[in-house]
């Protein structure tokens, strides 16, 4: 019995592991939509295209994300905004957001 709980828990931990790495292939395609959209105008049409693609919806199912299309919009608004993932994703980016929701209110 043991011998299957921890083949359970490694397998489990081998699934975490290739959600990450899918996750991060994501947030790759979101930089490059951005880039693409500072230099060229079109990252939202670039992420949509991809994430409607066969090869993005492989990879945004791998990522643990439902590739529907209310995920699309976001991916594309997300974009559109033009923050950089890694600025995105930082303590300092979120509570500058939330002090400006509350000044806002």
């Amino acid at each position: 019995m043991r011998d299957f709980v921890d083949g359970t828990a490694f397998n489990f931990e081998q699934g975490q592991r290739s959600r990450k790495l899918f996750a991060a292939v994501v947030l790759a395609a979101l930089d490059d939509a951005i880039a693409d959209d500072k230099k060229y105008g079109n990252g939202p049409d670039q992420i949509a295209r991809w994430a409607r693609s066969r090869d993005g919806r492989e990879v945004l199912s791998c990522a643990g994300i439902d590739p529907n299309e209310r995920v699309v919009e976001g991916l594309m608004k997300f974009v559109a905004n033009g923050v950089r993932t890694s600025v995105a994703l930082s303590r300092e980016e979120s509570e500058r957001r939330l002090q400006a929701e509350a000044e806002a209110a």
